[in-house]
């Protein structure tokens, strides 16, 4: 079966190709790759996923989210102004990154509600979902890994049909 790669693409400024390695039990881990630095950001578990991607948004100031933090205790950060980023990586080397056990192209496009709203892509199964918050989005990825897991015979992966 001729695959073709028309999901495949970033798309976005805060793009990020995430990559699953390993799978201890129930947890995931891996690394994900955005556009600005050459070196991946390595998690343990999908939860510090989402907090290190929101991290990476909150830097980028984009998606700008559509709620600010609360806090109901001083705060003594200081203000820290948006610096304008430089890629260092193209679009197509970001697509070159792969994990071990699965490779997903997220695009957050919205942060409302709290939460992430976007599209992602699982390159394995060349299948694009959108989801509608980060719960979401992390049971999709689930999903795939737990198809891969359970699929013995070969057969092509299932994703959210």
């Amino acid at each position: 079966m001729e695959q073709t790669f028309s999901q495949w693409y970033i798309g976005a400024p805060n793009g990020v190709v995430l990559c699953v390695n390993e799978r201890h039990g129930c947890e995931l881990s891996g690394v994900f790759y955005h556009s600005y630095k050459t070196e991946p950001t390595g998690f343990m578990d999908l939860g510090q996923m989402t907090l290190l991607m929101e991290k990476f948004f909150d830097e980028l100031q984009f998606p700008h989210p559509g709620t600010n933090e609360r806090n109901f205790f001083p705060q003594n950060k200081p203000y820290v102004s948006h610096q304008e980023r430089t890629k260092i990586m193209s679009d197509e080397q970001l697509l070159q990154k792969h994990g071990d056990i699965g490779t997903f192209i997220v695009r957050v496009q919205h942060r409302q509600n709290s939460s992430w709203q976007g599209r992602i892509t699982w390159m394995e199964a060349d299948k694009t979902i959108q989801f509608r918050s980060v719960w979401e989005m992390v049971k999709l990825i689930e999903n795939a890994m737990d198809t891969v897991s359970t699929s013995e015979d070969g057969e092509e992966p299932s994703w959210a049909d």
